[in-house]
């Protein structure tokens, strides 16, 4: 009898049985995980600016350090909070503030996203500048409240006897290449659908800096998305002192006569290597825009654009449907019926939550928007 179990235990285990214990099996190795795709995008850095004085060699999270430095050195009313933000933050964004002004202007909140967007409304009602840290965007949605009911009214309602304009909310945004999907989000076209709040969105150090110093000085509560992918990975010539970019300009990155290329954030550097290759594979002369301006952003240049090339590609990684891509084509097919040589085309996330081991696949590379414009071409 016992020599018959132990025979069905052997076949069972295929002869790794261990004595001394119970009964198990050598384990079955597991297959390799798959390797991490190198980020999608190549960063091509902006040439270094001479008009600004002194520059300084800063990656992303260095000059978003550096404008809020300058901006608590300008405005004695000037306060920082969020959560972490006293000790730097998890992106290390605000390293150093809080020894060099005090724990009175840059402290912690509670992990309360809808009372640390409450609290700066009421510190910007009261006349002082407030810079108000969400830890992750994809965590700002507890405050959705604050933000489209109280935050972007407060001027309306009031018949503009009260406002929180001097309210300005960070958030690292967008994808990070192991994020999935509570930490890879790209929220800006559920803000992009409410009057009285601007949305900006830059691609890289030098951008961030005079921007995020326009959102603090503008008198219009802002939100400032800063791609989080690009934190320590876009390193540019900062200038030390303060400067401004102004808010509702596109930029024109590069010209061209055939095809419209129009992006902002991480994005921008993916469709300005699409051009790239379009020149060298197709001969196709594409022009590069970064909107950088959700709202309210710049029809003017992306229309003037579109009416010289005749073709229209966007970009972002949010999802497809309901995309601030969808509202430039829609403003796009309006303005610029007659000009069009091919249907618009948007190049964006799928339809689904953002992905853990496939999040390569889920971004728009700069080949899925590469064939979207041999389409557009060939159409």
């Amino acid at each position: 009898m016992a020599a018959a179990g132990l025979a069905r235990v052997l076949r069972r285990y295929g002869g790794r049985a261990r004595c001394c214990g119970a009964l198990r099996s050598r384990p079955t190795p597991l297959p390799a995980a798959p390797r991490r795709a190198a980020a999608h995008f190549a960063f091509e850095p902006d040439p270094a600016p001479s008009a600004y004085g002194q520059t300084q060699k800063m990656n992303l999270f260095q000059s978003i350090t550096s404008a809020l430095d300058n901006a608590l050195a300008k405005d004695p009313t000037a306060v920082i909070f969020g959560e972490d933000v006293a000790f730097g933050g998890v992106f290390r964004c605000t390293v150093g503030l809080r020894d060099k002004y005090g724990k009175d202007r840059v402290f912690n909140t509670p992990l309360c996203e809808q009372g640390i967007v409450g609290f700066g409304i009421g510190v910007a009602v009261a006349g002082a500048t407030a810079i108000a840290e969400i830890q992750f965007a994809d965590y700002i949605f507890p405050a959705f409240d604050q933000i489209v009911n109280e935050a972007a009214k407060y001027r309306y309602r009031s018949g503009d006897l009260f406002n929180c304009g001097n309210l300005t909310i960070r958030a690292p945004w967008g994808c990070v290449g192991h994020g999935a999907l509570y930490h890879s989000q790209s929220p800006e076209a559920f803000f992009a659908h409410c009057p009285g709040i601007k949305i900006v969105i830059p691609r890289g150090p030098l951008q961030a800096k005079g921007l995020l110093l326009s959102c603090i000085e503008d008198k219009n509560p802002c939100i400032f998305f800063e791609p989080k992918i690009l934190y320590r990975a876009a390193v540019e010539q900062v200038p030390v002192e303060p400067y401004n970019i102004p808010l509702s300009q596109a930029e024109v990155l590069r010209q061209g006569s055939d095809v419209t290329l129009v992006a902002w954030g991480t994005q921008v550097h993916v469709i300005k290597e699409v051009a790239v290759m379009a020149q060298e594979k197709l001969g196709v002369s594409c022009e590069v825009i970064d909107l950088r301006t959700i709202l309210p952003w710049d029809t003017e240049t992306i229309c003037k654009s579109v009416v010289k090339t005749g073709r229209l590609l966007i970009s972002h990684e949010a999802p497809l449907t309901g995309g601030f891509a969808s509202e430039i084509s829609s403003t796009v097919q309006e303005e610029c019926f007659l000009n069009l040589e091919a249907p618009i085309s948007r190049v964006c996330g799928y339809d689904t939550p953002f992905p853990h081991i496939f999040e390569p696949f889920y971004i728009p590379d700069k080949w899925k928007c590469y064939d979207a414009l041999r389409k557009m071409i060939n159409y």
